[in-house]
């Protein structure tokens, strides 16, 4: 499995408007996408830098992944996310590496992506979510 770009770098927040206002203000970069991800518990912003993004992940509520997170770590970075070709592939070759992986099967994400997580053990204590992204 090889990915073929960096997808996004997410960053987890408390505050989706104040983060998106203060990211504008610093870099001057304005979101392409904003939405909530109800399965997933979070309103996320895609902010386009070169030739991939910066999500910023806001919980819906505390009692979810990232809202557990902002709890325990605060505000940063979240996970990396890797563009693959094809996500299930990518996961049987993890699989065949004798990586844990979160998601056994893809799930949709964000922009109608095919996303899966790669537990933080399989890697440096990294959250990795690979992304296939629908064809346009």
């Amino acid at each position: 499995m090889t990915p073929y770009n960096i997808d996004h770098v997410a960053i987890a927040v408390d505050d989706l408007d104040e983060a998106i206002e203060r990211h504008r203000q610093l870099f001057g970069a304005e979101p392409l996408w904003r939405e909530v991800v109800a399965d997933q518990g979070v309103e996320e912003a895609m902010i386009p830098i070169g030739g991939s993004f910066v999500q910023l992940l806001a919980p819906l509520s505390g009692d979810t992944p990232v809202g557990r997170f902002l709890t325990k770590y605060g505000e940063g970075l979240h996970h990396i996310a890797y563009a693959v070709p094809d996500i299930a592939a990518a996961l049987q070759d993890l699989r065949g590496e004798g990586a844990r992986l979160i998601d056994e099967t893809a799930r949709t994400g964000g922009r109608g992506a095919k996303i899966a997580f790669v537990h933080p053990a399989a890697f440096a204590g990294t959250l990795i979510e690979l992304v296939e992204l629908p064809d346009e």
